[in-house]
C-alpha cells in the first residue's frame, strides 16, 4: 500500500515538473520572439537598457525550465542527489523572492523616487535613432492604460521644449494630435497606473507561487526521505 502510494506521489510529481518545464519552454519561446521581432521591446530604463521584457522572459525561462527538467528526471528516477538539488533551487528560489519583496517594502520610497528619475531621464529618448524598443513600450503603456507621463503628461513638455506630448497620450488617436491643448490628452500618471495595476495583479500571482511552492516542498520531501531509493 504504502509502495502504491509513493508511486502514485512519484508519477504526480513527474507529471506537475513536466507541465512545469513545458511552461519554461513557453517563457523562453515568446521572450526569443519578442527579442528577435521587436528588439529591446518595452525597454523603459535608460540605466539598465538591458532590462527588457524580452531578456527577463528568456532569463525566466531557462530557470523554470532547468528546474522542472531536474525534478522531472529526479522523481521518474526516484534519484535522491537530484530531488535534492531540485530542494535546493527551489528553497533558494523562495529565499530570493522574500528577500526581494521585503526590500521592497522596506525602501519602497526611495526605490519609488529611483525609478520615477530614471524613467523620466528615458523620456528624452523616446523617437530617437536606436531606440525603437523604448518608444514602442511608452506607445504601448499610454495607449492601453490611458496614461500620459510619468508623474504628469507636463512631463513630457521637457522632452519637447514646448507644449505637446506623444500621439499615444491623446484620448482619442490622430496624426499630430499631441499638438492640441491639454483638454484632448489622458491625465493619469502612468508611473502609479501601472503600479497599481501591478499590485492587484502580482497579488495573485504571488499567492499562486506560495501555493506552488509549499506543494512542490512537500511532495519533494516526501520522495527524498523515502528509502526505496540511493543517491
Amino acid at each position: 500500500m504504502a509502495h502504491n502510494c509513493l508511486q502514485c506521489i512519484k508519477y504526480l510529481m513527474f507529471v506537475f515538473n513536466l507541465l512545469f518545464w513545458l511552461g519554461g519552454c513557453g517563457i523562453l519561446g515568446v521572450g526569443i520572439w519578442l527579442a528577435v521581432t521587436q528588439g529591446n521591446f518595452a525597454t523603459l530604463s535608460s540605466s539598465f537598457p538591458s532590462l527588457s521584457a524580452a531578456n527577463l522572459l528568456i532569463v525566466t525561462g531557462t530557470f523554470v525550465m532547468i528546474i522542472g527538467f531536474v525534478g522531472c528526471i529526479g522523481a521518474i528516477k526516484e534519484n535522491k542527489c537530484l530531488l535534492l538539488s531540485f530542494f535546493i533551487m527551489l528553497l533558494i528560489i523562495f529565499l530570493l523572492e522574500l528577500t526581494v519583496v521585503i526590500l521592497f517594502f522596506v525602501y519602497t520610497d526611495k526605490i519609488d523616487k529611483y525609478a520615477q528619475r530614471d524613467l523620466k531621464k528615458g523620456l528624452h529618448l523616446y523617437g530617437t535613432d536606436g531606440n525603437i524598443g523604448l518608444t514602442n513600450a511608452w506607445s504601448i503603456i499610454q495607449t492601453d492604460f490611458r496614461c500620459c507621463g510619468v508623474s504628469n503628461y507636463t512631463d513630457w513638455f521637457e522632452v519637447y521644449n514646448t507644449t505637446r506630448v506623444p500621439d499615444s497620450c491623446c484620448l482619442e488617436f490622430s496624426e499630430n494630435c499631441g499638438l492640441h491643448s491639454p483638454g484632448t490628452w489622458w491625465k493619469a500618471p502612468c508611473y502609479e497606473t501601472v503600479k497599481i495595476w501591478l499590485q492587484e495583479n502580482l497579488l495573485a500571482v504571488g499567492i499562486f507561487g506560495l501555493c506552488t511552492a509549499m506543494v512542490q516542498f512537500r511532495v519533494d520531501k516526501q520522495i527524498a526521505t523515502s528509502r526505496i531509493s540511493i543517491c
